[in-house]
């Protein structure tokens, strides 16, 4: 695999020639790899060094904080993927960067600012929710993707509940290079695409369901126990770490030419 570090071969060649005394170049690459701005470090070298950028988690910080964030991220050329945003960050983003490209998904809580359109995929991601109420978890993982630069296929409300429903859609899960499953309840769904797929499938229990569900607790274990080989599980309602996984599969065939 070849790293591609532009900025600091620019740096390095600088010094070479003679052009950038070390210590000042000491300075610049510090200021280049992290951004300290107190309150968060921010990885401006996560682009070059796994292909995707930083991605910020919302959920917990202040408004000033998330839009500072992601204004250092978009200064250094960068797409800003933010995560589990309130209502006010939300408007507060779409203002603050109206100059910009901007993919937002409010049952998601999620948006994304685009300095450059990403690289597009051949391969498909399918995104699958067993109910209605799945949806802002299975949308947080296919707008993760697309943001990435998978084409995605939604397919919404094919729980096991009614198994027919699912049987329909077996033309995107033979299209699909990946598959996302999102899944409350007992979390049966993944279990069963897994079975009728030859794509990995990444299952996302959810928190949908009555009491014995235990917020999601339930669908977590019974994904984790599913006797589909081939089914991987994250963590409860993370549908943004479903997307990049499957993004990273997804790229992972499209350099193997599979």
């Amino acid at each position: 695999m070849t790293r591609n570090f532009p900025k600091l071969e620019h740096v390095l060649a600088r010094v070479a020639n003679g052009e950038l005394p070390p210590d000042e170049a000491t300075s610049v690459l510090r200021d280049m790899m992290t951004a300290d701005m107190g309150f968060a470090q921010v990885d401006l070298q996560r682009q070059a060094r796994r292909g995707r950028a930083e991605a910020v988690f919302c959920e917990g910080k202040t408004t000033p904080q998330v839009i500072a964030i992601a204004q250092r991220m978009v200064d250094a050329g960068q797409n800003a993927i933010l995560t589990r945003t309130s209502s006010e960050q939300r408007a507060v983003l779409i203002e603050s960067f109206s100059n910009r490209a901007i993919i937002r998904h409010d049952e998601a809580r999620f948006v994304c600012i685009q300095v450059d359109p990403p690289l597009k995929k051949e391969g498909i991601v399918g995104v699958f929710a067993a109910g209605t109420t799945d949806i802002p978890v299975a949308e947080e993982a296919a707008l993760t993707a697309e943001a990435l630069g998978s084409p995605v296929e939604r397919v919404y409300d094919v729980g096991v509940a009614g198994l027919h429903r699912l049987l329909r859609q077996t033309d995107t899960m033979d299209r699909a290079r990946v598959l996302i499953v999102a899944a409350g309840m007992e979390g049966a769904l993944p279990s069963v695409v897994g079975g009728l797929t030859r794509a990995p499938v990444i299952a996302v229990p959810t928190t949908v369901g009555y009491g014995a569900s235990f917020n999601g607790l339930a669908a977590l274990l019974g994904m984790l126990n599913s006797c589909s080989p081939g089914v991987s599980v994250v963590n409860i309602g993370n549908g943004f770490g479903a997307g990049y996984l499957a993004d990273v599969i997804n790229g992972i065939g499209e350099a193997s030419g599979k």
